[in-house]
């Protein structure tokens, strides 16, 4: 089963539950609120956030957990003392469907 293509960020936020709908706008609007010139849409389907039309950082829902990807495996690299709590791969990590904002880390 395909999944449906999403327009906007709100269409896709419209699909997920409602508490992963919930950590996914907090997440984007502190990144907004804290860099006002970056803007978020949907890129490869899912929210993503981009300055001057460039990736700067995506996150999307999955069934047990949400994937936060910033722009450059060196973000990850730069940050696995702070991710240790968190499933990290090469260029993204896991966080919790209800997770409770980490503001400096993000």
């Amino acid at each position: 089963m395909r999944s449906p293509k999403f327009n906007s960020v709100e269409e896709y936020l419209a699909s997920v539950d409602p508490t992963k709908a919930r950590t996914l706008r907090c997440v984007i609007d502190l990144i907004l609120a804290e860099f006002p010139e970056l803007e978020s849409k949907i890129s490869w389907n899912a929210p993503t956030v981009h300055r001057n039309g460039k990736y700067v950082a995506g996150i999307c829902a999955y069934k047990n957990h949400l994937t936060f990807a910033p722009w450059s495996p060196r973000v990850i690299e730069d940050s696995k003392v702070r991710l240790g709590k968190f499933v990290v791969w090469k260029n993204c990590f896991q966080i919790p469907v209800d997770w409770e904002i980490d503001r400096e880390l993000v």
